[in-house]
């Protein structure tokens, strides 16, 4: 039987991204500008990824800067990613599949050193991870997918992920 390949976005569909973001902006700025500091974040990430010329630190620490970040807390979320934790139903799930033949692939908007780290937390090994540091290309460019395509030969067969703009759109 042919390999199948299944790529997932890391952040908001395995990690819980949302989560992890707002913790560390209510611890910040408080808990009660946490909700209004995440809607903020949330457009200015695609603007700060939009030339891929950052790294996800990078983008991470200048989206922290944007909102007004005391002195010293500007690498706050940077820092913070590699404790994110995967939603609790995803590693079990990850398992099944790879249990099932499925090949496990991440195609995700970070650096190595923070997907590494979630990797590790998630338990699973996967095949590929590609990473918008490493590719110079931001989902939803298609760099992601150019390099999928270039390690596996082929496209994969699904692409789970919850993000409209990042990966479905």
């Amino acid at each position: 039987m042919a390999d199948r390949w299944v790529t997932f976005d890391c952040y908001g569909t395995l990690i819980d991204w949302n989560g992890g973001i707002r913790a560390e902006l209510a611890r910040v700025f408080g808990e009660e500008r946490a909700d209004e500091q995440l809607e903020r974040y949330h457009e200015l990430e695609p603007e700060l990824e939009a030339d891929g010329t950052r790294s996800y630190r990078e983008v991470l620490t200048e989206a922290m800067r944007r909102l007004g970040a005391p002195e010293g807390e500007e690498d706050a979320l940077a820092g913070s990613l590699p404790q994110w934790r995967p939603f609790p139903e995803v590693p079990e799930a990850l398992a099944e599949a790879s249990t099932q033949g499925w090949k496990l692939a991440i195609l995700s908007n970070t650096d190595r050193d923070y997907i590494e780290a979630s990797m590790e937390r998630l338990g699973v090994p996967f095949e590929v991870a590609i990473v918008a540091s490493e590719i110079g290309s931001y989902k939803p460019g298609l760099g992601h997918w150019r390099a999928f395509q270039a390690r596996t030969g082929r496209a994969p067969d699904v692409h789970v992920a919850a993000s409209l703009f990042h990966d479905i759109e």
